[in-house]
């Protein structure tokens, strides 16, 4: 059914106050307690700009690209060639999992819970996604990215075909349909969410084209506070300045204190708009890969440089735990293993093995609408992680 727009306006019953004792706010005060240190001044200061500037920016122009052309894209034709044969719905669905971020797999997902394509898909796109730490990886080092990615999607197909093939698949029950599920959180929604989600899209809007030509030039080795005719890190106080601004604001964005609020996207529950998705989900990037650089920067300061060497001894072990990190539900632990390799604590066979096991936010809709098929996904996927990251590390790494 249709949902009025006057049912968002029912119960205002959040008020500033509560939107600051949820525990999305612990990254923020948490940021601001170190700014006060004036040891970690820099640190911060450095963290956030880089952050911002790095890879905010990237993240909101590759989403825009993605959701402007996606929203206005007829996916007819295509349902149709998948419905013909069901080794051709495994074959999208690792295409799907392979974009950056979490919304080609969370719409496999929802295809599969509604019985529109079969088991094999679930477990190709769950081990192709990659999840949010996509972005981070292409913004930094798009050379291993596509390594990255191009072994993902390899192994993401295979791994469904052989769950299609020779692999038991689950029985699901039917679950109450993601769309209602929305309806019904919409009844809950306040003037006060309703703000910050207005502001949030209003502030992308305007923003997404100037900061996303600023972190070009950047990229480009050039110095663009001599192009502006601006002072010595001006434009690095506004980068740090605005990566504090949409940490705060998926901070206020959340709606309770569950595990998922902190490692997912935040629900599109408000009138579908692209540049609302796109503030969303890249102030939840930003939120994770300043937790990821400044945990980083303060292990250094605290253990020194002698902690990556430890790390760097541990040798093949590391792709064996960053596996397992894959399990955890959620993009937030994924995008601090991605923060962990741009570092160089760990090498990129464990890195592949990461994105392979972890699922991202795909795996949230999966447990509540279909869990055996979410968790069986998840165990085949992690099989294959380890085969990938150690076939890497024996054929590849050690043999330079």
């Amino acid at each position: 059914m249709p949902i009025e727009t006057k049912t968002l306006f029912v119960k205002p019953n959040h008020t500033l106050v509560e939107g600051f004792t949820n525990k999305r706010m612990i990254i923020p005060l948490a940021l601001a307690i170190l700014w006060l240190i004036p040891n970690l001044r820099e640190i911060v200061f450095s963290v956030l700009a880089d952050a911002f500037l790095q890879v905010s920016a990237f993240v909101a122009l590759t989403l825009a690209l993605y959701y402007g052309i996606s929203h206005n894209l007829n996916a007819t034709p295509l349902q149709n060639w998948m419905r013909q044969k069901s080794y051709r719905e495994i074959i999208f669905a690792g295409l799907m999992g392979i974009l950056p971020g979490c919304g080609g797999a969370i719409v496999v997902i929802t295809q599969y819970t509604q019985g529109k394509i079969g088991f094999g898909a679930v477990v190709a796109v769950l081990t192709s996604t990659m999840g949010d730490a996509a972005f981070l990886l292409i913004s930094q080092r798009p050379r291993d990215a596509a390594i990255v990615l191009s072994i993902s999607i390899i192994v993401g197909i295979l791994s469904g075909l052989v769950a299609d093939w020779f692999l038991p698949a689950p029985k699901h029950d039917a679950k109450k349909p993601i769309d209602q599920q929305k309806a019904a959180t919409l009844q809950h929604l306040n003037y006060f969410e309703i703000g910050i989600n207005r502001f949030s899209t209003a502030f992308w809007g305007l923003l997404i084209i100037p900061a996303s030509i600023i972190a070009l030039l950047l990229a480009m080795q050039q110095d663009v506070n001599h192009l502006l005719g601006l002072s010595e890190k001006s434009i690095e106080c506004l980068g740090a300045i605005t990566g504090f601004i949409c940490l705060m604001l998926w901070a206020l964005s959340a709606k309770n204190d569950h595990y998922s609020e902190l490692t997912k996207e935040n629900d599109n529950v408000l009138p579908q708009h692209w540049i609302r998705k796109v503030a969303q989900d890249t102030q939840f990037v930003t939120s994770w890969v300043v937790v990821a650089f400044i945990l980083f920067e303060l292990t250094l300061l605290i253990a020194g440089d002698d902690i990556l060497n430890s790390l760097k001894l541990w040798g093949s072990t590391t792709v064996f735990f960053a596996a397992m990190v894959g399990l955890l539900p959620g993009c937030g632990p994924q995008i601090m293993v991605t923060g962990l390799y741009l570092q160089g604590a760990i090498p990129l066979s464990a890195q592949l093995a990461n994105a392979i096991s972890n699922d991202g936010d795909a795996l949230f809709p999966a447990i509540a609408l279909a869990p055996k098929a979410a968790l069986l996904a998840t165990l085949y996927s992690t099989v294959p992680a380890l085969l990938a990251g150690y076939t890497y590390y024996w054929f590849i790494e050690m043999s330079f």
